[in-house]
Formats: C-alpha cells, structure tokens, sequence
C-alpha cells in the first residue's frame, strides 16, 4: 500500500543553508537531520570531509505536509532545474517494485531498486514526462 507522497529538494551542497532557509520561512523545525558521515558501517568510508558533512536527508513539518531535503548524492550528476523530486513511500517490497516498474515505463532508471540501511528497497526514476521519483519501502523497524 502506498503510504504517502512528499516533495523532496535536492540541493547541491548547501543543503543546511536550505534547511535554516525553509526553517525560517515556514517558521518550522527540522524533525530529522542526517548527514553523509552518519551513514552506517563501511558506506561513508570513501567520503571526504566535506561529502560526509553534507545533508543526507532532512524532514521538516510544515502544515501537514513533510518536506524533505538533501544534498546530491556523491558522483551523481546535478542540473539546476532538477532540485524538485517526489517521494512516494510504500509498506511492502512486492508494491515498491510493481510501482518502480510502472514508473520506469517509457523513463529511466536512475538508481536501481537496491535494500540501503533506511530502507528495504529504494531506487530513483525519471518517469516519462520527466518527473523524478524517489521510491522506497518503510523499514519495518519503525
């Protein structure tokens, strides 16, 4: 089942100058803020200073809707114009794939469907009209 879909900028660097922006500006709180250098185990080893230092992921509540952001992941092009992305967050493997697959029809894949350490399945789109999706299933460690 589809749990939710949530509007996810990513940034190229200066992510936590866009964290304090929309703090300010929505007068909100960041309710997670995760950086490159907290992934676990071996997945930040390779990281400069400076790629560990920044934002993973951030989510901050404004009204009812959850904001996300992040800085680019390491080695992955960036293009202004690409800073919006949808999230769309799913409770079981089997609708991540039935879904990435739909969305995948006629796009391309950008990073394939792969278990990561907040996620059992997460993989990002471009579906044919051109919108990125980042999709992934909720950990049932939550």
């Amino acid at each position: 089942m589809i749990l939710g879909i949530n509007p996810y900028l990513i940034l190229n660097g200066n992510g936590e100058e866009a964290v304090s922006f929309y703090e300010n500006a929505f007068n909100t709180k960041t309710l997670i803020l995760q950086r490159f250098g907290d992934m676990p185990g071996d997945e930040n080893t390779n990281l400069s200073d400076e790629e560990k230092n920044r934002i993973l992921h951030a989510h901050l509540k404004v009204g009812s809707t959850d904001l996300m952001i992040s800085d680019t992941f390491t080695g992955l092009p960036y293009q202004i114009g690409d800073q919006t992305t949808l999230s769309i967050l799913i409770n079981d493997v089997e609708t991540t794939k039935e879904v990435f697959g739909k969305l995948q029809d006629g796009g391309k894949v950008i990073i394939s469907l792969h278990e990561t350490f907040w996620s059992p399945l997460y993989g990002q789109v471009t579906d044919k009209f051109g919108v990125t999706w980042q999709v992934s299933t909720q950990s049932s460690q939550k």
